[in-house]
């Protein structure tokens, strides 16, 4: 098999989401900007039907909202397929992706916890990363963070903690 994208998933991808901007950035790295209620389903599509694998998401607050980016990969042509969801900062929540896709859990959690973002259905957004102390409306990787940090207190270590 070419090691290369497949035109046949994009034009898959684009005629369940017409509204989809597909972007060739190399042979073997596709990004394909969807608006955020799309990108479940396609996820599922990528998942479950062309037996893509997710290999990670990041997370990056932008101007425009948070940008999300699930990079899958197709491991038979070793392609990415990586898609981008910007979510807007009034309205931070999309839905899981762990719900169906057990590699997105952890992620999510991350995402959620130093960025802000609500994943509606995810089974535990527990904070994997920052201390129990840490106050869970203050999310380091946010742009408005030097401003938001500037009045930390930790919470006090309750004694049934110790």
């Amino acid at each position: 098999m070419k090691k290369e994208f497949s035109k046949e998933i994009i034009d898959e991808i684009t005629t369940r989401c017409p509204e989809a901007s597909v972007k060739i950035h190399a042979p073997r790295r596709v990004y394909i900007r969807v608006p955020r209620e799309k990108v479940y389903d396609l996820a599922k599509f990528l998942y479950e039907q062309k037996e893509f694998r997710l290999s990670i998401a990041t997370g990056i607050d932008t101007r425009e909202g948070v940008e999300i980016i699930y990079h899958f990969t197709f491991d038979q042509a070793g392609t990415y397929y990586n898609l981008k969801i910007t979510i807007p900062k009034d309205d931070l929540q999309t839905k899981s992706l762990a719900t169906f896709l057990p590699a997105a859990n952890w992620i999510e959690r991350e995402i959620h916890e130093l960025l802000g973002v609500d994943f509606i259905g995810h089974p535990n957004l527990k904070p994997l990363l920052t201390a129990e102390s840490w106050p869970a409306e203050l999310h380091p990787l946010r742009r408005d963070y030097a401003d938001e940090h500037k009045n930390l207190k930790m919470k006090e270590k309750s004694e049934e903690a110790l």
